[in-house]
């Protein structure tokens, strides 16, 4: 047997995200011909993305530790449980708050590309962080607008 692709862990990118926050990009649609992507997010309580929807990709989400509140569409939030999966096909609206101490979520999404959009607002952990850093407004909001991301409100 063969393995197309394998990423150990000290092969994985990790880049700072909102709220000090990481996502680690597990594979990229490098790895996988475009195909997908897997990541994973290190996420406090209260960390919430704006409300969103994705207009290139499907998303799944595993909550692998933790819990949330979700939002898809119009409907009322969900309390996801540890173990919870969620898909969200792409145009969908949706959201999600951490309600846990910590989470750790793995996405994958489909087809692959949407880890651009982390690399282009995100920092490289594996690079010193200068003093005072902060995730800029300006250059989330213009890589969403490139990787094909909709921000439709503020987190819920």
């Amino acid at each position: 047997m063969s393995i197309a692709y394998l990423a150990q862990p000290g092969q994985q990118q990790e880049l700072e995200w909102i709220g000090g926050s990481t996502f680690s990009v597990l594979l990229d649609s490098a790895a996988t011909e475009g195909q997908l992507t897997v990541g994973r997010f290190a996420v406090e309580k209260g960390e919430a993305p704006p409300f969103h929807m994705h207009t290139r990709e499907d998303e799944v989400f595993l909550l692998i530790s933790g819990t949330a509140l979700v939002w898809s569409g119009d409907d009322e939030a969900v309390e996801m449980e540890e173990g919870g999966i969620i898909y969200l096909p792409r145009n969908v609206p949706h959201g999600y708050r951490i309600t846990s101490d910590r989470a750790d979520l793995l996405m994958i999404a489909t087809p692959g590309g949407i880890e651009g959009m982390f690399r282009m607002a995100g920092r490289d952990r594996s690079t010193p962080r200068p003093d005072g850093f902060e995730l800029s407004q300006e250059l989330m909001a213009a890589a969403a607008d490139e990787f094909g991301q909709v921000v439709l409100g503020p987190p819920r």
